[in-house]
């Protein structure tokens, strides 16, 4: 296969989620031609994963603006921008009007997946060169593999397929392959389409993100409905100022009552707490799974269990990239220039400076990671954030530098800063204004999600929030 002259190629972006899509509706208003990847059968795949949570970001900040223009040209209407959307709904009156529109339809291909991308004809070793050779995509399709290239590439496929596991080291627990059918990653729908399988039983969480909250929440509600229905809740930290929040000093109402809600859980008894637990093997006793871990006071094993949900956030998938060269941060896998604006050993106030196609970029020319992927193992990101990498990185890619480097974030405040120790459990810098208290906790009050690129989300963070 002869390679054409690059520029006369598509840019090809991995990933039909929010900022997949946000970055194909930036390059076609810039004239650019384009070509969407997507795994799935639909857009926002990933999201339906987690459909059933609401989001704590209100619509304002859920939408993009080139994205916004392009769908009022069709008569679309923007929901309430106050009004807080759950998963389905950021799917079903967003994404899919979005990618419905004449000039993104034609250009989204679905159930079509990446799975390794490289420069043509040459490999990870060669430099001479390099820099003028098309991107060659590996894609399998139903109909088979193919290839295609590419001018450039833009990597937004999320990380939401990608949960860290159960275990404390990074690397899976002992058992926790083998017992898989009673072991869920992220947020599952307890209340709706799981419920058999959490109602009447007792159910592990771990993780002390927003996600754990949400599960922790949708659990309690149900144990009023199925009165035998017991959670245990485990921490790998000892400091969960990050989940409980910032109370009144949160500039999201909703982030701060989930906080708010989570905690009262605890005061009221309503589950049992296990912080300082690092997890190590499971297995199975009497039928039910023992769990087995390490405190500060030693070896230590929980309660036994029928269930255990994972939410101990995601980690980017950096096999389909094994041949391009990418430069990491040694810690969190994310772009290098980004890694000390982001790392939670550092803070996880949720204040990001502006940042855009400079620090996206890597050593191999004319390769971006957007969205949640971009920021590795790093927890806190907003749709917000990676609507304005899209911005960026098309700009750049189009040759318009001065608005590529014109980069300009606000996100709302979380009202608290942490800051982890690499070795051990979080020490809290404490609620920056105000304490942890909000309004009166009801059964039917909202279910809750960080973030949902596919972000949005979030085990830790989902992928759009």
């Amino acid at each position: 296969m002869s390679a054409p002259f690059p520029s006369a190629l598509p840019i090809a972006v991995v990933g039909a989620g929010p900022i997949g899509l946000a970055a194909a509706a930036h390059l076609v208003g810039r004239g650019m031609p384009v070509k969407v990847y997507e795994a799935g059968s639909i857009v926002g795949e990933n999201i339906r994963d987690w459909g059933h949570v609401r989001l704590f970001t209100p619509w304002r900040y859920c939408v993009d603006a080139e994205a916004v223009r392009l769908l009022a040209r069709h008569g679309w209407q923007m929901p309430d921008g106050e009004m807080v959307p759950t998963g389905h709904e950021l799917v079903s009156r967003y994404l899919e009007p979005l990618a419905a529109t004449p000039a993104l339809s034609a250009i989204i291909e679905t159930r079509t997946r990446v799975t390794a991308i490289a420069r043509h004809g040459i490999d990870k070793v060669v430099s001479r060169g390099r820099d003028g050779r098309p991107f060659v995509l590996v894609v399998e399709t139903p109909e088979g593999e193919r290839r295609d290239l590419a001018r450039a590439v833009i990597d937004a496929s999320g990380t939401w397929a990608s949960p860290n596991p159960l275990g404390a080291d990074g690397i899976a627990a002992t058992g926790e392959a083998a017992f898989a059918e009673r072991i869920a990653y992220g947020i599952p729908d307890v209340l709706g389409r799981d419920r058999p399988l959490y109602a009447g039983r007792t159910t592990l969480v771990v993780g002390a993100g927003h996600s754990a909250a949400n599960v922790l929440l949708d659990l309690d509600r149900l144990s009023r409905e199925a009165p035998e229905t017991a959670i245990v809740w485990a921490t790998r930290g000892a400091n969960l100022a990050r989940v409980f929040g910032g109370g009144a000093a949160d500039e999201l109402p909703s982030r701060a009552d989930l906080g708010t809600r989570t905690r009262r859980l605890i005061e009221h008894g309503r589950i049992r707490l296990v912080a300082g637990f690092a997890i190590r093997h499971v297995r199975e006793e009497a039928g039910r799974l023992l769990v087995e871990g390490e405190t500060a006071d030693g070896p230590q094993a929980l309660p036994p269990v029928d269930r255990i949900v994972v939410c101990t956030g995601q980690r980017p998938d950096l096999a389909i990239t094994r041949e391009l060269r990418l430069e990491l941060d040694p810690g969190l896998e994310c772009a290098r220039r980004l890694g000390p604006a982001i790392d939670p050993n550092l803070h996880s106030c949720g204040s990001v400076p502006p940042h855009g196609h400079r620090e996206l970029s890597h050593p191999e020319k004319g390769f971006y990671t957007v969205g949640v992927k971009s920021y590795g193992r790093a927890p806190t990101f907003l749709l917000l954030t990676g609507y304005e990498q899209a911005r960026s990185v098309a700009a750049a890619l189009s040759g318009d530098l001065a608005a590529a480097d014109d980069v300009r974030l606000v996100l709302p405040e979380t009202g608290v800063c942490t800051t982890q120790i690499a070795d051990g459990p979080p020490v809290a810098d404490g609620p920056s204004r105000a304490s942890c208290c909000g309004g009166p906790e009801t059964d039917d009050a909202p279910r809750i999600v960080e973030s949902a690129d596919t972000a949005c989300c979030a085990r830790d963070r989902c992928c759009a929030a």
